[in-house]
């Protein structure tokens, strides 16, 4: 940090990852001076294409409209995440985490009432009115409503690449950040190992107080220059590779309100529906799939569930991925953020909110001190490797629970594999349900409420406590009224909300 003059932060890498973090930083600290570089050669990955809630509060943060966004990004609401055949893989086998929390109450009242129902109902019909809405392709909102609001929680799915160019425009246009388009050969270092600046292709020299790495897998500066191992986490996390592809869509034809992820003998398919074409996905483990099985699979998916669309002249994507994470994300006066941070699996849609929380805590302590630099940056990792070990042991639920009998979901569920706190959680959660004692932070990614919908709508077991010493009648009647109301609200919420398709068509007409 040097006297009289900004805080300077070079953010070196563009896409969602850099363009998002600068976009934050800059309006959240507009005393800071943020110059964003990134190469004009390296294209990014841009598959990144379902969020979390938590992108509402961080775009109304930068200052964007939603319709605005809605439109630039061919984007589409995210109510949830669909799982089809993830516990045995039979016809009906279907189950939904949704985004809208239970009522309020005590879980094991709850349980409890919705057990002594009539059967047919699951556990996220029981719960909230949003399985309704889900089923019928329903917006979360009326166009009436101030932006970001919402009669249901919700997220977004979008065209990562027209994101990153909305932010890039937004960036430079509206929040007064430095753009350098160059390549990066070199750095040069200080005394204590930090980096003093960047050599860049063109001979220019780019000097900062803080270098954030937003270079993906290369991790040009976290690994390269800072030298921070990277942790593999394939022992417990096995899908390390993608095959992606889109598919234009029929007119008029549905836009689905949850991604829905199909579960296959080697892991999964994503499918991603947005106003003009679905984003698709077969993620799999090498160990136990080759690339043309996996291919074929890709394709069924298409020609089954795509109408109209001509499965055979495809052209899948192939993504390689490591497993894992940086032993650290802040190394010296060096942030990573992205996936030069690390990667897991694209089940949850947990990449892109990593970078809104990274960029949110940097906000929250810059500018630094070198003295000070060094206590933020304990704090930092402490905090993120509690959520990486936290997001590896929430997708890891959705394996350990499954009853399939493919060598690949046997293998999920070897007790060799299992993180030792989800092994502890899942002890003590047959005994009660999970509960906010069990995730302590006040913005946890995947909160007591995430966990319930997982674990019963997969049918884990009621807590045996339920079984022997059920609550007191009065809380069960009350807990019965509360459901009566999700069933209430779901009716209503189905006649006023309009259909996504129809939402979605009007913004795209509606004049910027």
């Amino acid at each position: 940090m040097r006297d009289g003059t900004p805080f300077q932060v070079v953010i070196v890498g563009g896409g969602s990852a850099g363009w998002l973090t600068a976009c934050v930083l800059a309006a959240r600290r507009p005393d800071l001076a943020i110059t964003l570089m990134e190469s004009p050669d390296i294209p990014t990955i841009g598959v990144g294409e379902g969020t979390w809630p938590t992108m509402r509060e961080t775009l109304a943060s930068i200052g964007l409209a939603e319709a605005d966004f809605l439109r630039a990004c061919d984007a589409s609401f995210k109510q949830g995440s669909r799982f089809d055949g993830w516990v045995t893989g039979e016809v009906g086998d279907s189950y939904l985490h949704p985004f809208t929390l239970p009522p309020a109450g005590e879980m094991a009242a709850l349980l409890h009432a919705h057990a002594a129902q009539a059967q047919g109902t699951s556990f996220a019909e029981a719960m909230t009115a949003q399985a309704a809405a889900c089923a019928q392709h329903l917006a979360p909102r009326q166009r009436a409503m101030p932006d970001y609001a919402g009669a249901l929680n919700y997220a977004y799915h979008f065209d990562a690449g027209k994101f990153a160019r909305l932010l890039t425009r937004h960036a430079t246009q509206n929040l007064g950040i430095s753009h350098v388009a160059a390549d990066v050969v070199g750095t040069t270092a200080a005394a204590n190992g930090d980096i003093a600046a960047l050599m860049l292709k063109d001979g220019r020299i780019l000097a900062a107080d803080l270098f954030i790495d937003c270079t993906g897998q290369a991790a040009r500066l976290i690994g390269g220059h800072c030298g921070v191992e990277w942790i593999d986490r394939s022992d417990v996390s096995f899908n390390d590779t993608a095959l992606a592809v889109q598919v234009p869509v029929l007119p008029g034809s549905p836009v689905a309100s949850q991604t829905i992820g199909t579960a296959h003998r080697a892991g999964w398919i994503w499918d991603i529906a947005l106003p003009t074409r679905r984003g698709i996905g077969c993620v799999y483990s090498s160990r136990f799939m080759s690339d043309d099985e996996a291919d074929s699979l890709l394709r069924a998916h298409v020609a089954a569930h795509v109408p109209g669309a001509d499965a055979m002249a495809l052209a899948p994507r192939k993504l390689s991925f490591a497993t894992g994470h940086r032993a650290r994300f802040w190394q010296g006066n060096v942030v990573a953020v992205g996936l030069s941070a690390g990667f897991i699996e694209p089940l949850e849609a947990s990449a892109i909110v990593l970078i809104e929380l990274s960029a949110r805590a940097l906000a929250d302590v810059l500018p630094c001190s070198h003295e000070a630099m060094a206590v933020a940056a304990r704090r930092f990792n402490e905090l993120f490797r509690y959520r990486w070990d936290r997001i590896i042991a929430f997708l890891k639920l959705h394996y350990v629970l499954s009853r399939r009998t493919e060598p690949y979901w046997l293998a999920q569920r070897d007790p060799a594999t299992i993180p030792e706190r989800l092994a502890e959680d899942l002890i003590l959660w047959r005994q009660h349900p999970p509960s906010a004692r069990d995730f302590p932070l006040y913005d946890e990614m995947f909160p007591a409420a995430s966990q319930h919908y997982i674990l019963y709508g997969m049918g884990y077991p009621l807590p045996q406590s339920l079984l022997q010493s059920p609550p007191p009648a009065a809380a069960i009647k009350a807990a019965a009224a509360r459901l009566a109301e999700v069933q209430d609200r779901a009716r209503h919420m189905t006649s006023a909300l309009p259909e996504n398709r129809t939402y979605l068509a009007a913004i795209a007409t509606q004049a910027a």
